[in-house]
């Protein structure tokens, strides 16, 4: 019995870890992001500006090696949806790293960079796991496909195509 009872409190906390998130937590709206101009905006803040629109953002670093390899498929997801909004949020430790990446992989779209990283606030209230990392928000502002990664391009295309 004692067996199964924790059997069964692993498995409901796997799966509540695990589990479709349909909005953002109050501390990862709350959490300030850098903007390419250097200043601070909190995620509420940049979130407000797609009222309306269907959004994906791409947790990204210019040292992740399967963020460069996701480029292409990134551009080609743009080229597709273009009345899409894209939005990429870095984790990358230092501002002029994260700038050279921007330039040097030609992203379009906008960009901020967390402050602390992958596992610092901002992070830990997305459950950032891996990166790339893929959410869709659509244009109600509700979380339409919480978790993606590099290997999830049919999921992020049916996706986007479900919401035209």
């Amino acid at each position: 019995m004692k067996q199964l009872v924790i059997l069964l409190i692993a498995f409901a906390t796997f799966s509540c870890t695990n589990a479709q998130k349909n909005t953002f937590s109050e501390v990862a709206l709350s959490e300030k992001l850098l903007s390419t101009d250097e200043s601070q905006i909190a995620f509420k803040n940049i979130l407000n500006k797609y009222k309306g629109k269907t959004l994906v953002i791409e947790v990204w670093a210019s040292w992740c090696g399967d963020c460069v390899k996701a480029m292409p498929k990134v551009k080609e997801l743009q080229a597709n949806n273009t009345n899409v909004s894209y939005l990429f949020i870095s984790a990358d430790k230092t501002a002029d790293k994260w700038k050279i990446g921007i330039e040097k992989h030609q992203l379009k779209g906008d960009h901020y960079m967390m402050n602390d990283g992958m596992k610092g606030i901002f992070g830990k209230a997305i459950d950032l796991d891996w990166i790339p990392r893929y959410i869709i928000v659509d244009k109600t502002g509700k979380i339409v496909l919480y978790r993606a990664i590099e290997t999830d391009f049919d999921k992020i295309n049916e996706t986007l195509k479900s919401l035209k």
